[in-house]
């Protein structure tokens, strides 16, 4: 064996400073050059230069940081693909900041180039950063446990003391005391060293799970990045109100609102059906708080039998590869109107929006001029789950139950604007082009009307009848292929990084030497043994670990000799 070389010389040691002494490899530092003496960069140096700094942790921390913010505005500002009236209206309404907002991709934040960008030059960052690491990394573990250093009284942990053993004996006791597992964790793996003189030494390394930890953490983060992107192109989201009685068909016409990723083609929706056969919503008596909603449903898959299913608040169902979640509820009364020729202008529920805890409910009743001679009507007002006067002329709801429901409504006449072509809200009534209909003392008309009951509208308009009040559930589908992944890599980074806080990186040296007359007094022992320890950064449990196997290298017996040496297999990787 050739004997240790001394610090100056000793992998991953340097005497200028203990913190240096976990390099794994890499060039060692130079003399600097003169300064008259430093050659131009050009442009290949200033390339080298812009990528070392682009993949360095500092720039990766900056971007990620970046990225977040960058992301703030996606909720100050309606987005389009969302919420593309919010944005009309927000145009609207700012004529001068709207429209330069617009053309700096406020309103699409997530497709914007700025923050494609960013988010583009954090993922390059992070693969530049890892691959380099890696590599080094697995020449580290592949490595052995470095020499033992000429002087450990350099080291932050120290220890010390006397065998009655030979100096070969005393560190191979060392070196299976260090191999040993204790308590789940994996042991150091070790070199035993003859030095030469009879003095012998075992130098201990382990907490490679700490950098393996770090790697897991980082490349956690862009297989999170891959998959939040991806999701964001596969993904597809719509919203439907089903009325109880009636079904809801899986394709994009169905939705009220639909929107999607830039690489989900809606020809792919997956063709399922959903009927709402009834729904359930329990109150409490006192406080009249909602306790329970549940719809049932009947759901029949493509080549599949119908299935009687439930969905709650927080329990979606899965059809067609999308959950469907249980968004909101209410009342759709379903009414009959008449014009003056009495043909049916209008027939079906429709929805009411509830307003209050008591579902006091807005709606909009619509109704096209089927004989192309009348104007057309629209019928605005609310539904009265449970209606009561307090006061003559002042009518509210009192429960949210439909125990006595009652319809209070105003009735126009004119033009809804329905052959224009352009969406309209059917929440909403455009009283541009209309007129509100008054009796002859020119008080506004209203029509109290409770279910079977059917009343004439004014001014010869036809008549209206209250036909049923069934339910609606507001259903939100959800698609998005990437959530298991999400999951996946969100769980293996914070796996990864709490290995990579709480793993201690250690290494260990324990010497043994053959005592002189002048280390403990004539005859007193056989050797002497001297032992040192070092971390990657603080670990007040070094000094801990290393009384710990300085005990049981003392305090044991003497095992039988073994044949050791840096060739021999006696390590177990941590």
């Amino acid at each position: 064996m050739t004997p240790d070389a001394g610090p100056a010389t000793t992998p991953g040691y340097r005497p200028e400073g203990l913190d240096d002494a976990f390099t794994d490899g890499g060039e060692q530092p130079t003399a600097p050059a003169r300064a008259d003496a430093l050659p131009a960069l050009g442009l290949r140096g200033w390339l080298r230069w812009a990528w070392r700094q682009l993949t360095s942790m500092r720039v990766a921390l900056l971007l990620l940081v970046l990225l977040a913010v960058a992301a703030v505005p996606g909720t100050m500002f309606p987005q389009r693909p969302q919420d593309p009236g919010g944005v009309a209206a927000y145009l609207t309404d700012h004529p001068a900041a709207g429209p330069w907002l617009d053309r700096l991709g406020f309103f699409d934040v997530y497709a914007s180039v700025w923050f494609s960008a960013i988010y583009l030059l954090l993922f390059v960052s992070l693969i530049g950063c890892i691959l380099p690491r890696t590599r080094v990394h697995l020449t580290a573990v592949r490595g052995r446990p470095p020499r033992t250093p000429r002087r450990l009284g350099r080291f932050p942990a120290q220890g010390g003391g006397t065998s009655p053993d030979a100096p070969r004996d005393v560190v191979e006791r060392a070196a299976a005391v260090l191999r040993r597992r204790r308590l789940g964790v994996p042991g150091f793996r070790v070199d035993v060293h003859d030095e030469g003189a009879g003095v012998w030494s075992a130098s201990a390394e382990r907490g490679y799970l700490r950098e393996t930890g770090n790697l897991v953490f980082h490349l956690a983060l862009v297989g999170l990045l891959i998959a939040i992107a991806t999701g964001q192109m596969l993904h597809y989201r719509g919203q439907a109100i089903v009325v109880q009685g009636t079904g809801f068909a899986n394709v994009q016409a169905a939705y009220d609102t639909f929107e999607r990723g830039s690489a989900f083609d809606p020809a792919d929706l997956v063709p399922f059906t959903m009927r709402l056969d009834d729904f359930e919503a329990r109150f409490d008596p006192e406080t009249l708080q909602s306790r329970d909603f549940t719809a049932h449903v009947t759901v029949t898959e493509p080549g599949g039998e119908p299935e009687d299913r439930t969905i709650k608040v927080n329990h979606p169902t899965v059809a067609g590869g999308a959950k469907v979640y249980l968004q909101g509820n209410g009342y759709a009364p379903a009414v009959t109107v008449h014009d003056a020729a009495g043909e049916v202008a209008f027939s079906g529920p429709v929805p009411f929006l509830p307003q209050d805890d008591v579902y006091t409910s807005r709606g909009v009743v619509k109704v096209p001029d089927v004989s192309g001679d009348q104007p057309q009507v629209g019928l605005v007002g609310f539904l009265l789950p449970t209606a009561q006067e307090p006061v003559p002329g002042l009518w509210r709801s009192v429960h949210p139950q439909p125990d006595d429901p009652l319809l209070v409504l105003s009735v126009w006449s004119g033009n809804l604007g329905l052959d224009t072509g352009v969406p309209q809200n059917v929440y909403r009534l455009d009283e541009s082009r209309m007129e509100q209909a008054v009796d002859a003392d020119g008080d506004v008309v209203t029509l109290y009307v409770r279910p079977g009951d059917t009343v004439e509208l004014p001014d010869g308009l036809g008549t209206l009848t209250f036909d049923d009040l069934p339910r609606f559930v507001a259903l939100d589908l959800r698609h998005d292929p990437s959530l298991t992944w999400v999951l996946t890599f969100s769980l293996l980074a914070l796996a990864g990084l709490t290995a990579s806080l709480f793993a201690p990186r250690r290494r260990i040296w324990v010497r043994a030497a053959p005592a002189t007359a002048t280390d403990e007094g004539p005859g007193s022992a056989a050797t002497v043994v001297t032992a040192a320890g070092l971390a990657r950064g603080d670990d007040v449990g070094l000094q801990p670990e290393l009384d710990r196997v300085l005990a049981d290298v003392l305090g044991a017996p003497r095992p039988s000799h073994t044949p050791t040496g840096p060739d021999v297999p006696q390590e177990d990787r941590s």
